[in-house]
């Protein structure tokens, strides 16, 4: 791990919490995100365990395996994101299998990430993941965007009495074309000359206005319009 990403997480620590059923994997990733800065406030391995307490330490990110005695990780990444939406998941497992990815999605989880990554690619991938980005090991992304793709081909109607849709300022709209390209805020700031903080006010007044819960969510909704063919 570089010396320049732990100064940054060191600036912006994230409180974390880990979830593997795995001890001597927990503590590595635990001991990993708490030596470059991040603030880790619980473990937990396995499903219960890992609702309880993570309601009681209410972390801003949650890293979570899917392979978990007692409860699956997508069951508890949905009770714990439906109840709080702000929560972040991230997973962290060894399986790349489709089904498990798009699972794990359609659960709640910000991003899927694979256990043969670096410390240094899960570090930062913490980070991101309390920004709101959506990260994915190489190659998973656009399974997910394909999917949506797919989804959004074959919409469901619309109900007859289905409020009109909000309005959205030109600006939220034109970031909100850059998110459904797959597009980090950090890419989206230097591409509109905006700062970073300026892009998540965007992205959270257009989630508000939308009444989504996250960008997972927000970029399905974007595809199903056509905005990231604009």
């Amino acid at each position: 791990m570089s010396e320049t990403t732990a100064e940054t997480a060191a600036q912006h620590p994230v409180r974390v919490m880990v979830v593997d059923d795995h001890p001597m994997w927990r503590d590595a990733v635990a001991r990993d995100l708490a030596a470059a800065g991040h603030d880790v406030v619980a473990t937990a391995g396995d499903g219960p365990e890992a609702v309880r307490r993570a309601k009681a330490a209410r972390p801003d990110v949650l890293v979570l395996d899917l392979n978990l005695p007692g409860l699956p990780g997508v069951a508890v990444c949905k009770e714990l994101v439906g109840e709080n939406p702000a929560l972040r998941v991230l997973v962290l497992s060894a399986s790349g299998e489709h089904a498990d990815v798009l699972e794990a999605v359609k659960s709640g989880a910000t991003g899927y990430l694979l256990k043969s990554a670096s410390t240094e690619e899960l570090v930062d991938a913490v980070r991101r993941t309390a920004a709101g980005d959506p990260v994915f090991t190489p190659g998973l992304a656009g399974l997910v965007l394909g999917e949506y793709r797919r989804l959004a081909a074959d919409p469901a109607p619309a109900a007859p009495d289905e409020p009109k849709a909000p309005r959205l300022t030109d600006r939220e709209t034109e970031v909100l074309r850059l998110v459904a390209k797959g597009l980090s805020y950090k890419q989206i700031a230097e591409r509109l000359v905006i700062s970073h903080r300026t892009v998540q006010n965007h992205v959270q007044n257009t989630l508000g206005k939308l009444q989504l819960h996250n960008r997972v969510e927000l970029v399905r909704y974007a595809i199903e319009r056509g905005l990231d063919d604009a």
